[in-house]
């Protein structure tokens, strides 16, 4: 066994790695680009390297500076983790011939499956069902749409060497298709350096799910069974879970020869993860192979009880695997929610910010978890335009999916996210959704329940209003006797905290601005009794702050109004309170009106800002030109995804603020439309 190990990536996955290499008493070497000087994965190594810029292109792509990295600290091994460099056969091929553990599968495999067109055509030779569509080399655009014309729309375009979504997009005519394909083109080509396509029938109402293999050089491989991986967003995933819902043996069984044949037939080392999408009436046929760990391994973990992560340094070290086929058993039911750095409402666009505060459900390790979260930020940390915005992932285990499901509950009502927008409340409304809840599940379940997923904003309810009132409260030191000290006074008058005021009254005006609209509140004591007037009349109240993990940014606070008790967690920050509760969370702006009386109304409304930071990478118009309400003006590149900026209403172009290769901000303008 190798005694350092060099982690060849950032994030959760980083951190995942070097925990368990630690566990096992290996030595770890992180590698970290400007944007990641401070992050969380390297505090968790022993060592760290700088390597380069904060784009990827600059960094974690870059194969030289990673591999001198591993030199020059001496590390056995590489573990390239998910993503970047993790499927690059030449970086693989680099490592064996400068004596260093790839901690994945050979070179020979990777080239294999690394082109979805190959590895199609690979699985066509052995007799593998395969979705009806084009793999070859012939990419002039005019023939992949005569390609795309024969199979009858719609069709799926995707990126040959692609994953996670990318460089995908799914053509409903043929009239859309040229402009769909130059767009994959150019999202494959900045996300794996590879524009090459592929196009395939889509598939109405299918199933994805994946099997888990792990082979050996020594001849063993198995399976680990599956996982439903169908909910997903832009074609990436959201939720996944172990076993599959409604899998049979005969066809659990069926997946998972056909996905072992299929390792061996590439001579395969290491982890890897065989996808297949499935019909309604069971039909499956292979996708693709990912030739890596995936990001959604620790539901395998928690349903199997094996650490894969140990299992990869075993085999990378020439070990065999540690367990036979038949030693293997699925126990119970696992899901994994990731959570996001996101605005679901507007699309899922990525949020860029700092994490003021983030507070994470009580966990243990992964061995006897029943909940357990793979992060890589902390509170203070930056979620930046150049990587994935994933916050964490939180897994559970379940005695079946519906103990697994409410545990998830519970999880994501104690996950809390300040700084940045977060998909949370989304995910809490997909695991009470009916259609999720009765494993009617398919890669379109989120676009068909859009209606109750992403339901307008609602106005904060009186007992939402309250508890960001008493937050600020607690804040400046008003304190209210609880249960536990009622009648305990202090014993010197002057000590007391319990908004005492001459004449034995106290009144507070608070104005919070909820979706635009402004909602006041009066907080009154008289006597000893509290009041609160959220609009319908003064109600009593009471309220109890305890302990929270952070007590000068958030407070936990349980109240009672009109005889009605509520609790959760309010984050004060920035003039906002985050009030985390009631099965989500409500952001109420605490208005002052000196602070905003010299505010105007005089902006510009024919202006189209940038909906996060991002580069320009494509411009279809110009000053003068006339356009249409919908029209295509530009595209935004923002972590590695593309985002067409369209005219809200027909007009005429009055300026265009950018050219193609800018790197823009949020908020800032960039085209002027007027009548």
């Amino acid at each position: 066994m190798f005694d350092t190990l060099l982690i060849a990536n950032r994030g959760e996955i980083a951190c995942r790695v070097a925990a368990t290499a630690r566990r096992m008493g290996l030595r770890t070497v992180a590698v970290y680009s400007d944007a990641d000087a401070n992050a969380r994965h390297v505090a968790a190594c022993d060592q760290a390297v700088y390597i380069g810029g904060s784009e990827p292109r600059a960094s974690y792509l870059r194969a030289d500076a990673i591999l001198q990295a591993a030199i020059d600290t001496g590390a056995g091994a590489i573990h390239p983790g998910y993503g970047f460099l993790s499927e690059n056969e030449a970086f693989a091929e680099a490592a064996e011939k400068a004596g260093i553990a790839f901690v994945g599968p050979p070179a020979s495999a990777i080239a294999a499956m690394g082109s979805k067109s190959a590895a199609k055509s690979l699985m066509e030779k052995a007799g593998v069902p395969l979705v009806p569509g084009y793999h070859g080399d012939n990419q002039d655009p005019q023939f992949l749409k005569t390609q795309a014309d024969g199979i009858g729309y719609p069709v799926l375009i995707k990126a040959s060497a692609g994953g996670g979504g990318k460089g995908m997009r799914v053509v409903e005519s043929s009239g859309a298709f040229l402009d769909a394909l130059a767009s994959c083109q150019r999202e494959a080509a900045s996300s794996f350096g590879d524009d090459r396509v592929l196009i395939e029938r889509y598939l109405q109402k299918p199933r994805h799910i994946e099997i888990q293999v792990f082979a050996d050089t020594h001849g063993n491989c198995v399976y680990l069974f599956e996982r439903d991986c169908s909910v997903q967003r832009r074609h990436q995933k959201v939720i996944e879970e172990a076993p599959a819902p409604g899998m049979t043996e005969e066809r659990r069984r069926a997946m998972g020869e056909a996905a072992v044949a299929a390792a061996r037939a590439v001579g395969y080392v290491g982890a890897g993860t065989v996808e297949f999408i499935s019909e309604p009436d069971g039909r499956f046929y292979f996708m693709e192979m990912n030739t890596r760990l995936q990001v959604e391994h620790p539901v395998t973990e928690m349903i199997t009880g094996h650490d894969l992560v140990e299992w990869q340094l075993r085999v990378a070290a020439g070990q065999p695997l540690p367990a036979r086929q038949e030693d293997l058993r699925i126990n119970g039911h696992a899901i994994e929610a990731r959570i996001y750095a996101e605005n679901p409402e507007k699309g899922f666009l990525p949020s860029i910010g700092t994490l003021a505060y983030l507070g994470l459900p009580p966990h243990t390790a992964f061995a006897n978890a029943d909940v357990r979260v793979d992060g890589g930020v902390r509170t203070g940390d930056t979620i930046t335009p150049f990587y994935d915005p994933m916050i964490a992932k939180l897994i559970v285990h379940g005695a079946d999916r519906d103990q697994a499901r409410a545990r998830m509950l519970q999880a994501l009502a104690q996950t809390q996210a300040v700084g940045v927008q977060t998909n949370v409340a989304f995910l809490s409304r997909l695991m009470q959704d009916s259609a999720f809840a009765a494993a009617d599940l398919d890669t379109g379940l989120i676009e068909r329940q859009r209606a109750t997923l992403l339901p307008e904003p609602q106005a904060a309810s009186a007992a939402v209003l309250a508890l960001a009132s008493a937050a600020v409260l607690v804040r400046q030191g008003l304190a209210q006797p609880g249960p536990q000290t009622a009648g305990k006074g202090p014993s010197d008058p002057w000590d007391a905290r319990d908004g005492w005021r001459l004449g034995n009254q106290y009144q507070r005006h608070l104005q919070w601005v909820d979706n635009g609209e402004t909602r006041r509140v009066t907080v009154a004591r008289q006597g000893g009794a509290w009041t609160l007037d959220a609009g319908s009349g003064a109600q009593p109240f009471l309220w109890r702050s305890h302990a929270s993990a952070n007590p000068n940014l958030a407070y936990g606070l349980r109240i009672t109004l009109a005889g009605h008790e509520s609790a959760g967690t309010v984050v004060l920050h920035a003039d906002r309170a985050h009030v985390f509760g009631e099965g989500g969370v409500h952001v109420l702006e605490l208005y002052d009106p000196l602070a905003h009386a010299q505010d105007t109304q005089g902006e510009h409304g024919g202006g189209l800002t940038a909906p996060m930071p991002g580069k320009i990478i494509s411009i279809s118009v110009k000053a003068g030109d006339t356009v249409e309400k919908g029209q295509p003006l530009l595209v935004m590149e923002a972590m590695k995804m593309e985002h067409t900026i369209s005219a809200p209403a027909d007009g005429r172009v009055e300026e265009v603020f950018y050219g193609v290769g800018d790197q823009v901000t949020e908020g800032a303008e960039l085209v002027s439309i007027g009548a």
